[in-house]
């Protein structure tokens, strides 16, 4: 369809240029290979998604996609073949994923998914995090679901990740450590700060694994955001359900860029005052807020009461994440108060390109005619190929320069 021709260009939001976001309608709950089968059957190829997954070292496993009907809505059935009931531990898991050479962003997704499912486990079995091995959640199956779930994001350009209320079963549930109440309880503690209900149905609807999907990468909750769709799916459950479908949709479309003539984006600044922790804490607490959704952090040097020397964390957050990002602000930093302002911000367009520098891959930060490399990306190559960092990022600079218009032009996508 062609838009409507408009005169007014400045008071006109171009549909076309704001980042690509994914929304998923979880009415019936949602599940690892409900969130897969919805984004490929959103139109995610899926040749390229199982060439991704085969990067991971996971040897026997497969990938089955069928067309199914669930309550007559038709939709996308996964399941992953091989049977593997290893209880992988978390650190095997992320050396399992960091070893994979995925696009940053799957490697970024899959790992956020897995650390919160460790945050879980451990705090249900009262041990560290690096002492979790994950029994349900670490087999062939759980792993294709997460980081093809995520490789099915990539695919598809998704730069944000949204929900409705997530829909939960009630009853009882059979797990590796027998039956449990349900939601299971690592269900409950994922889903804590995320809007939800319980229907009235003795099935799980909502697995962990679909659990820690929502709570790691969903920025926001609610209802159909604003975009401009430009494509739908639905990923289907094991079985049909009674009175509604069982299966997950997601809806996949542009947002709007901001204008910036008019009002900025709403957003919460958050800030503590910290005078009792060491430079590795902060450093530890910035990592922290930004791995659980922050839009930005950073810190400010200050002069405290009574002469103290401290600093002042500031995390910028989406309102609807807010709360999530306090409770780690929390735990991190093990503050006594934290306030917030609402704020206002005027992104600037941006988008992501690679370029390779000695056969390895440099991720760039492309905003109009500039480029900057990925600093982790060009320490990586500097310590690999013992070149200096300045002589990399000239480098990978160089390189982005020499691209062909066509692929080095940005297009708009939020900061």
């Amino acid at each position: 369809m062609t838009p409507a021709a408009v005169t007014d260009t400045e008071d006109t939001e171009d549909t076309e240029g704001g980042a690509t976001v994914a929304w998923f309608h979880c009415f019936a709950g949602i599940a690892g290979d409900m969130a897969l089968g919805a984004l490929l059957d959103a139109g995610a190829d899926l040749d390229e998604v199982r060439a991704l997954l085969e990067r991971l070292a996971l040897p026997g496993w497969g990938l089955e996609v069928d067309t199914a009907l669930r309550g007559g809505v038709a939709c996308t059935r996964v399941s992953v073949r091989g049977e593997d009931r290893v209880a992988r531990p978390h650190r095997v898991i992320v050396a399992l994923i960091e070893e994979a050479a995925l696009p940053a962003r799957v490697t970024a997704r899959s790992l956020a998914v897995f650390r919160d499912l460790a945050e879980v486990e451990a705090a249900l079995h009262r041990r560290p995090v690096d002492q979790v091995h994950f029994h349900e959640v670490g087999g062939h199956d759980a792993v294709v679901d997460i980081v093809g779930t995520a490789a099915a994001l990539e695919v598809l350009g998704v730069d944000e990740v949204t929900s409705s209320a997530v829909a939960t079963g009630t009853g009882m549930v059979r797990s590796a450590h027998g039956f449990l109440p349900n939601p299971a309880p690592a269900t409950v503690r994922l889903l804590g700060g995320v809007p939800t209900y319980g229907r009235d149905v003795g099935l799980e609807l909502t697995t962990p694994t679909g659990a820690a999907l929502v709570s790691a990468l969903c920025t926001s909750f609610g209802p159909l955001p604003t975009m401009t769709i430009t494509a739908s799916g639905f990923g289907g459950g094991a079985g049909e359900l009674e009175d509604l479908p069982n299966c997950t949709q997601v809806v996949v479309g542009r947002r709007p860029p901001p204008r910036r003539s008019g009002p900025g984006q709403p957003v919460l600044e958050l800030e503590t005052n910290l005078d009792d922790v060491t430079g590795e804490q902060l450093g530890h607490a910035l990592a922290a807020v930004l791995d659980a959704g922050a839009l930005d952090a950073w810190l400010s040097a200050v002069t405290m009461k009574k002469g103290r020397p401290g600093h002042v964390l500031h995390v910028l957050a989406d309102a609807a994440r807010a709360g999530a990002l306090r409770q780690v602000v929390e735990r991190v930093t093990g503050t006594m108060g934290i306030r917030a302002t609402t704020v206002e911000r005027w992104p600037v367009a941006r988008t992501m390109s690679e370029v390779s520098v000695d056969g390895l891959p440099v991720r760039m930060k492309v905003t109009g005619g500039r480029a900057k490399p990925e600093f982790d990306d060009v320490a990586r190559i500097a310590a690999k190929t013992g070149a200096p960092v300045r002589d990399v990022a000239s480098r990978a600079e160089a390189a982005w320069r020499d691209m062909p218009p066509s692929a080095s032009a940005p297009e708009d996508h939020p900061a």
